[in-house]
């Protein structure tokens, strides 16, 4: 197993390789974090919901899909 700082810059060099160095960085802008974790962005979206409640608008919005 190579370090990760290793495996990062493989997966830069092989991002650049196939989409140039252009669409590269705006592919890994997407990853860019915020002022706030992931752990509380997510918290606060999802504050007034249950597991339950989640999973139900999960399948109501595929039953209004198909």
């Amino acid at each position: 197993m190579q370090p990760i700082s290793m495996v990062s810059q493989r997966a830069r060099t092989a991002l650049i390789h196939e989409l140039g160095v252009v669409d590269a960085m705006r592919f890994l802008n997407q990853f860019h974090v915020g002022d706030e974790g992931y752990s509380v962005q997510r918290e606060q979206m999802f504050k007034d919901d249950t597991v339950k409640s989640i999973v139900a608008k999960i399948k109501a919005r595929r039953n209004s899909s198909t």
